[in-house]
């Protein structure tokens, strides 16, 4: 029996749900799709604050939300993108651990995958793990699993024009430019959205490579007619 075999025979859910068995790892940080046991946490982060509240970084200003709409609300936006994925469309919700605690969320997601070889990414992280380097560190670790494990040929971000700290994780991984658009960040408030395109050669690695567990069981999911 493969360890990743053994894996999947120790916590039955992986055998019912595959996503629950990818884990990626990078020097810092542990990701792997939230499950219902990363709730408490998660919400913990949610509620602890990911921004200044004069500012809106989220094209969808969910953190705007009443306390006890934000708690119930996670939850049921975790289960929604659970539930969604196909091969036509996926949307992943790595919950990011750092020293055994989860402290924000990293997604990967896509469209047509087959056909676009196209991925996207957002992210947030609990106030307190901000300026450590994590944001970097956890988007590098979904690129790799991206390009190197799924064969995506291409990657897409977007951030607020005025958000420098998202700009440069961005800009440090080899994304460049890609227009703009014009999104309403609050009601009655136009914010300018920065579109970001990354080509898998334009790729700056980081000095490390991400450890990737459970790949194999979830390409059925993700990607039609991939080969056993």
């Amino acid at each position: 029996m493969t360890g990743e075999s053994a894996g999947a025979a120790a916590d039955p859910l992986v055998s019912i749900w595959p996503l629950f068995g990818l884990v990626l790892t990078t020097p810092r940080l542990v990701l792997t799709p939230v499950r219902d046991e990363h709730l408490p946490e998660l919400i913990d982060a949610v509620l602890a604050g990911i921004h200044d509240p004069g500012e809106m970084p989220f094209s969808v200003p969910w953190t705007d939300a009443p306390r006890e709409v934000l708690i119930t609300e996670t939850a049921k936006h975790q289960w929604r993108l659970r539930a969604g994925v196909s091969t036509d469309a996926w949307a992943i919700n790595f919950a990011v651990l750092h020293e055994g605690r989860v402290i924000g969320v990293q997604d990967l997601t896509a469209h047509s995958f087959p056909l676009l070889r196209r991925v996207g990414s957002g992210s947030w992280l609990t106030r307190s793990a901000q300026g450590l380097g994590l944001g970097t560190e956890m988007r590098a670790a979904v690129l790799q699993f991206a390009f190197d494990h799924l064969g995506a040929t291409s990657a897409v971000s977007e951030a607020a024009a005025w958000n420098g700290a998202s700009l440069g994780v961005s800009t440090r991984l080899g994304y460049a430019l890609n227009g703009t658009t014009l999104v309403e960040a609050r009601r009655g408030e136009v914010d300018v959205q920065q579109n970001l395109l990354l080509a898998r050669a334009d790729f700056v690695r980081p000095g490390w490579v991400a450890g990737v567990q459970g790949v194999e069981a979830v390409l059925d999911l993700l990607i039609p007619g991939t080969p056993d």
